[in-house]
């Protein structure tokens, strides 16, 4: 799947980057109606309800200028986030983003490619002779909008000329054909979302299918890249455990010689905070997530709030579960860590 927004919006002084100008011809190609703004793009204020807003967001781009280079922590990532993208074009229910006010429901890409790169040069020099962990991912999908931008190619290009750099990045998109005759020297991980059936259906919209998402992983493994997968959330439900097992085995599938795979895995039980909650219910009023507390304990997060993980019992039971099968399928595969 390709997302093609419905409207394209240029903010001041974009169209001066060799991205911008990338974005804008092929979005001219496309004949996608572009407008050429004179300000930053505040499209919530025209709207009072907020499932028309969401819906009239998810269908727009916007181009911007990255101005703040301060980077922030991204534990247990990576050392460091840096984004290229912010939003994201997919709708997956549960999604983290949907309760982040400081990440607009539109994708938002930057013009200014070459000075973000730059800025985490000066971050890698710091930290020399240690190796300088970067993650791409953490504000938005960085694939979803690749077809049109070429900004994760250049930063897999730009880090694999960094001796003390290394780039990581996680999606649910399949565009990955422009990644796979490039120069990366292994220093650019790519780590795939995958899920149950039961998760996939019911709560991700507007992605690659589970079985593209899994040809995508299968082409980059053969490329060479250090290949990775986040299994999240995992959702505890009647017959979780079957259909789990069932995703790991149509992956063993398709991941040359399984047996000695050197893959990562990333495991994020389902978790969710009151003003999660509250703004997935008003933009998804007819969600089927499971809001209730019943199976679920407060743990205090890292920003100050409570989430809603599940209780002790279910999500021991539910690690072990997972952890076995993946060894039992893959076993010289890695589990970076269950949370």
């Amino acid at each position: 799947m390709l997302f093609y927004p419905k409207r394209a919006f240029f903010e001041p002084k974009t169209l001066d980057y060799p991205t911008g100008q990338y974005i804008y011809n092929k979005l001219k190609e496309l004949n996608i109606p572009v407008f050429i703004e004179n300000k930053s793009v505040n499209f919530e204020k025209d709207f009072d309800n907020i499932q028309e807003y969401y819906a009239y967001a998810k269908g727009s781009l916007v181009v911007s200028i990255k101005k703040s280079m301060k980077l922030d922590s991204c534990k247990p990532s990576a050392d460091y986030q840096f984004p290229l993208v912010t939003g994201c074009p997919a709708s997956c229910q549960y999604c983290y983003l949907q309760s982040n006010p400081n990440i607009k429901p539109f994708a938002r890409v930057y013009a200014n490619v070459e000075e973000i790169l730059q800025n985490n040069e000066k971050y890698i020099n710091q930290n020399k002779p240690k190796i300088t962990s970067f993650e791409l991912a953490s504000t938005s999908d960085p694939l979803s909008v690749e077809h049109l931008t070429g900004s994760v190619k250049k930063a897999i290009e730009f880090f694999a000329q960094q001796e003390y750099g290394r780039l990581r990045l996680v999606t649910k998109f399949a565009y990955v054909d422009t990644l796979l005759d490039i120069e990366h020297n292994r220093h650019t991980k790519i780590r795939f979302s995958i899920n149950s059936k039961y998760v996939i259906d019911k709560f991700e919209f507007n992605v690659s299918p589970l079985m593209e998402r899994l040809e995508a992983a299968q082409k980059i493994y053969d490329a060479n890249y250090p290949l990775g997968f986040i299994i999240a959330p995992i959702y505890y439900y009647e017959n979780y455990k079957e259909e789990y097992a069932e995703l790991l085995d149509m992956l063993r599938e398709k991941i040359k010689n399984p047996d000695n795979a050197e893959i990562t895995f990333e495991l994020i039980q389902h978790r969710f905070t009151t003003k999660a909650m509250d703004t997935i219910l008003a933009r998804f009023p007819n969600t089927e997530i499971d809001f209730s507390m019943e199976n679920r304990q407060q743990k205090w997060g890292p920003y100050g709030v409570y989430k809603y993980v599940y209780k002790k019992h279910i999500s021991t039971d539910m690690k072990e579960f997972i952890i076995s099968e993946i060894k039992r399928r893959f076993p010289k595969a890695e589990i970076e860590y269950f949370t």
